[in-house]
Formats: structure tokens, sequence, C-alpha cells
């Protein structure tokens, strides 16, 4: 990293460049390995966003009292973000990477800015509880946007680092930037959704937590695995922000049992329901869904409906493709993505899933 970014360092996840004379942070360099299960910065290319966890990821210290102040630093940049344009100005330029897995090779995800269009304050910055062992502690869950910026000038980002001065209104700032800086537009780098599929590796939960709540589920649903259809109903409404009603249907021959329900959005005065049907596959890896239980799911789909596939492994290369090119308006949630949910909602230990699992309301099939 000090070979691309001279002054940057090459160690911890925030890296920072400062001037000496006015203590202000010039440059920060935010670093995942992308490997944390337990805080899972996550990049989300279809709204331009990034999550990113603070540094205060073990107990025995408070929120901002880490080694290296990254949470101090969190708090006063989305503080600016928030102020005028005057206080957007001095927050510092921010670069984000991702290692790649290898030791020395990393990712450039991007130019980014604190907060998001869609997250007003205190939601785009927020402290969080974790548990280890008998012990609790806060840490920051920060949300960046990732800038549409299609090319930014090393030369303009060294000579930031260099003269650790910064320079905004240099000709070679990017657009999007700039924008940001005057008005607190955010121009996010989106993708088109339609058009993804995800690995197989990219739908399987990191190792550690992410793996034992996974197979903390598979454990509880062994012996009936009609349980996990409440499971995976359950799991649906806990990551949903709009209010949704979702009914269990009967059981069916092939050993699955869909949900339906809808989504309600728009006005409380004035709300319009979005029907959907669910099909929930407690799956053991390497058995993944294919084809077949996802042709079963659409074939269901009633017109001006979607479905979501809910599964504790993840969803073959051919069935996903197929999916995502004739164009069905299917989700997907895997084995993965069932983790993140959890340690989103707090359920970020064997323990607490265990709890969790018991207070469902199993049985409440139409």
């Amino acid at each position: 990293m000090t070979r691309l970014l001279p002054g940057i360092g090459n160690m911890g996840g925030f890296r920072k460049r400062t001037n000496p004379r006015t203590k202000q942070t010039i440059a920060l360099v935010l670093m995942s390995t992308g490997k944390e299960s337990a805080w899972p910065d996550e990049l989300d290319i279809f709204q331009g966003t990034y999550t990113y966890y603070g540094d205060n990821r073990s107990p025995g210290r408070g929120l901002h009292e880490t080694p290296k102040s990254g949470n101090l630093q969190l708090r006063d940049i989305f503080a600016a973000a928030h102020g005028t344009a005057a206080n957007r100005s001095s927050c510092p330029l921010i670069l984000l990477f991702q290692s790649d897995g290898n030791e020395y090779d990393v990712i450039f995800r991007g130019l980014a800015v604190p907060g998001a269009k869609n997250l007003s304050m205190g939601e785009d910055l927020v402290a969080i509880w974790a548990t280890e062992g008998n012990q609790r502690y806060q840490n920051y869950r920060a949300t960046f946007t990732i800038l549409d910026a299609s090319e930014i000038s090393g030369e303009w980002v060294r000579e930031i680092l260099k003269n650790k001065s910064l320079n905004y209104e240099d000709e070679r700032t990017p657009v999007a930037l700039q924008k940001w800086i005057s008005t607190g537009e955010y121009r996010p780098l989106t993708a088109d959704p339609l058009k993804i599929t995800r690995s197989i590796e990219e739908q399987t939960p990191l190792p550690g937590i992410q793996t034992e709540l996974i197979e903390g589920i598979l454990a509880y649903c062994k012996e009936d695995p009609w349980l996990f259809e409440e499971v995976a109903a359950s799991i649906w409404e806990i990551s949903m922000e709009n209010d949704l009603k979702i009914d269990l249907t009967r059981k069916w021959r092939d050993g699955g049992r869909d949900a339906i329900g809808y989504l309600i959005i728009g006005p409380k005065l004035d709300p319009i329901k979005i029907n959907f049907a669910l099909e929930a596959k407690c799956l053991t890896p390497p058995n993944r869904v294919g084809v077949r239980y996802m042709s079963r799911l659409i074939s269901r789909l009633k017109h001006r409906e979607f479905g979501v596939m809910i599964t504790t492994s993840a969803v073959d290369g051919q069935a996903y493709e197929e999916v995502r090119r004739d164009g069905h308006p299917v989700v997907v949630i895997a084995g993965k993505d069932i983790a993140e949910i959890l340690i989103r909602r707090g359920i970020n230990s064997v323990d607490k899933l265990s709890f969790w699992l018991s207070k469902l309301d199993i049985g409440r099939a139409t």
C-alpha cells in the first residue's frame, strides 16, 4: 500500500494521512479483509453503497477508545457529512480497498463519501451491540456511498498525500465528489441487478460465526426439515424494513412447504400490497438449489407476484443464470445471506440463535 499511496501505512483497517500542523486527517484508506464473519463489510453493487464496521471489534474498551481512533474518525466524518458545504469539504479523501484473499493483493472498491441518499443522520452511522463470551460492547456500522467516478487521477491523489493538504477545487477532482461537497447530493456507482449472478463462494457463509449460525439452523431442523419453513419465513420477515404479512401453506410431497404473503408499501394512509410466494430449502452443502427447485417456484408465481427462494446452501450456476437471464422476479437468500441477516439483527452467537429459534411461532401454517 505504501508504494501505491505514499504516506499510507500497510497495517490496520483505518490508515490515515494527517497534516501534522493542523492535525486534520487529509486522506483515509479503509481496508477490509472481507473475511471477518462477525463483522461482514459488504459492497452493495446495486445501491452503490459499502457497509463498513468500525475498529472496536472485541470487548474491553469503549466505543471511541480504540488504539487508532477509527471510531472517533467515523463519528467526525459522518457529522461533517450532514453539515454545510464547508463541513463536507473538511472530510478527508476516502478510498476503499478490500483484500482479494492473497497476502499482498488488494481490490480498489472506489472513492467513497459518508452516508447514502436513502439514509438520514442517525441511520448511516449506527452504534450496535455485540457479545463475546459474557461481555457486551459496541461498535459502529457505517454506510458509505461509492461515487460514480469512472476515473480517478493517481497523480492528484498522490499530490494530496505528499502535500498533506486537501484540494477539492483542483480540476482533477471527480465531478461526483465536487457535487457531493457543494450540495450533499449522492451520485452512486451502481450496477443492474437483473444481469448479475453470484458464484457459489459468494453465497457461502464465511468460516467462523457465519458458518456456525448455518450449522445451528441445520441442527435445529435435522429431525424435522419442515421446521426450516418457519425459520425461512422469519428470516424473510426480519430482513425487510417494510411491513409484511406471511402465512405458511400445507406441506408438499417433495418435502417442501411454501409460504405466501404480501409486502405493504406506500404511505400509511394509502398503502398497496405486493404479493409474493416463498420457497424454503433446507440443504446441506454440497447439495444446492438446482433448476428443478427454482422452476417449481417460478411456475407457481401468479401475475404481478414475485418469488423468494431461501436456502441454507446456495443456488447453482445454471438455475441462477436462467432466473436472471429470463428476468424472473425472484429474490435469492442463500446461506451467507441468512447469516448476515441474523448478525445485522444482533443474533451473532450460537446461544442467541438458539434463543431466537425457541421463540419462533412453529405451526402457523394455513
